[in-house]
């Protein structure tokens, strides 16, 4: 994916396909995210020498504006031959998924709604009553099949997240997909038919077994993975006397519960560490920009003392 900001004309040197492949200089990321392009002659060059005309920026979505007033656009590279886009664009492609937890509070928004709109555009080119084409309109934000006047628009899946206490500690999972020694709040697709209430107690009680008592919503973001999603984030209470985890292994690889003080430290590093009962095995939990961040770093102040 490429990402360019018009009339400054930033290029943004994050290249994705919607496959979920994205790349940039790891060895340098702080420096090598943004690079100014000073005209559009230069834009136009860029996709020459990627083999591209320049019609090819028609097929780009518009993610939204600066603070500027500086309209966002996002262009898929997917098409693009591998080496030679690496080449060009100076970048070596790498795991989303990977990368995604190595970008900054700025730039993962950015990504994440470019990533989701481009993945929807590339899985939606037919009517799926009619079987004809369907056409991006300018902006992207719609794709219409001109024979019958249909109408498509991208859509999101609400997922329940949520941080389970019970009342001294709270707990953590994580999933085998999970980079290592990464531990989160609990999270799982809202079933058609279900309430966010509903689905996180029947979320929590599958993955560890446990029976919520009460809970309050704390804020939601959107997700790139595995397909955009909506997380609802929440806060959810045990009680103490029945919190003995009855770990989901079809769901999850672990889960434990951690107290505040383990938690304050883990909101504090830069970078991973290790703790005793993990042995040589790093603990970090998700970037400051995730919602689950968030969800941690309320927990732990609500336990400091007045």
């Amino acid at each position: 994916m490429l990402v360019f900001f018009i009339p400054d004309l930033l290029i943004h040197c994050i290249q994705m396909s919607p496959t979920g492949m994205v790349g940039f200089e790891l060895v340098s990321l702080n420096n090598a995210v943004l690079n100014k392009v000073s005209s559009l002659p230069e834009l136009n060059g860029i996709l020459q020498n990627l083999n591209q005309k320049e019609k090819y920026m028609e097929e780009s979505v518009l993610i939204g504006c600066t603070e500027n007033h500086v309209p966002q656009f996002a262009l898929d590279l997917g098409r693009i031959e591998k080496v030679k886009a690496e080449s060009v664009l100076k970048g070596t492609f790498v795991d989303l998924r990977k990368a995604f937890f190595l970008l900054d509070g700025k730039d993962a928004p950015l990504l994440s709604q470019a990533q989701g709109l481009l993945r929807w555009h590339s899985t939606h080119l037919y009517c799926s009553r009619t079987g004809h084409p369907t056409q991006k309109n300018v902006s992207g934000s719609k794709r219409v099949c001109s024979t019958e006047e249909i109408i498509y628009y991208p859509q999101v899946s609400p997922v329940i997240i949520v941080l389970v206490s019970d009342g001294a500690r709270c707990l953590l999972a994580r999933q085998e997909s999970f980079p290592p020694g990464m531990y989160s709040a609990l999270a799982g697709f809202c079933d058609i038919g279900e309430t966010v209430e509903e689905s996180m107690h029947r979320e929590v009680a599958e993955e560890v077994g446990l029976e919520v008592s009460s809970f309050e919503y704390s804020a939601s973001q959107h997700w790139p993975f595995p397909n955009s999603s909506l997380m609802i984030a929440c806060h959810a209470l045990v009680q103490p006397g029945r919190n003995k985890i009855d770990l989901n292994i079809s769901e999850l690889e672990d889960a434990r519960w951690f107290d505040a003080e383990v938690l304050t430290e883990a909101l504090k590093r830069k970078r991973m560490s290790t703790m005793k009962e993990m042995g040589d095995v790093p603990f970090r939990i998700p970037p400051p920009w995730a919602v689950a961040h968030q969800l941690i770093k309320e927990w732990t102040q609500r336990q400091q003392p007045c």
